[in-house]
């Protein structure tokens, strides 16, 4: 049951001429389609996703009432694809110089270690006692120089390819058109590329915006 919670997952957006500009960054003069979303709009998407799973499907539910309105879907789906589409090359940068860097790091543990390791019984072939007592302060340096870039390996990893998943998914997200009813006409919907899904979510970036 707790699955099929978060098994589609909603976004519900309205687009109308006292909404649209309200997403956007007020400072942004490019056309509709290339304009960057604004803080508050991005964090009510993530916020909206944050149950997501890696196999949770996304959907972006657009309320439009009126043909009108209708015009102005395509554009801000655009936009919001390019803005996730961003952050994801980034956050993939972000991992591929995370990688680097701990591989690096492990490299030159690795040598400055089998350095030590092979130099210490050359120094110090005819004193044992030193030998010893310096062999245990190298085997105590080698854990503590190696230990940090193999714990990032194996275990830091996880959250930069859940981050990157959930910004692919939002960037590629199904967009589904809803026909609000206007001037007492039946309610329509149209579809982008998938059906109608069972409404999951009632919050909407616009409930946020009147508080």
């Amino acid at each position: 049951m707790r699955k099929s919670l978060i098994d589609k997952i909603n976004i519900y957006i309205t687009v109308d001429l006292q909404t649209i500009n309200s997403y956007f960054n007020a400072h942004d003069t490019s056309p509709l389609y290339k304009k960057k979303i604004n803080q508050k709009f991005e964090q009510y998407i993530l916020n909206d996703v944050s149950s997501a799973k890696r196999y949770s499907a996304i959907f972006y539910k657009l309320n439009c009432p009126g043909p009108v309105n209708k015009q102005y879907a395509e554009p801000l789906m655009h936009a919001i694809h390019r803005h996730f589409a961003i952050k994801k090359e980034i956050r993939v940068e972000e991992f591929k110089k995370f990688k680097r860097r701990n591989f690096l790091l492990l490299a030159v543990s690795s040598i400055i270690v089998i350095a030590c390791q092979a130099a210490l019984p050359l120094l110090f072939k005819n004193a044992d006692d030193i030998y010893n007592g310096l062999k245990n302060c190298i085997d105590v340096f080698s854990w503590v120089i190696l230990w940090k870039p193999i714990y990032e390996l194996l275990f830091s990893w996880n959250p930069y390819l859940k981050d990157i998943l959930l910004l692919s998914k939002l960037s590629t997200a199904e967009t589904i058109i809803i026909e609000s009813k206007k001037n007492n006409e039946p309610e329509q919907s149209a579809k982008i590329n998938e059906p109608e899904i069972e409404v999951s979510k009632s919050l909407t970036f616009e409930s946020l915006l009147s508080n």
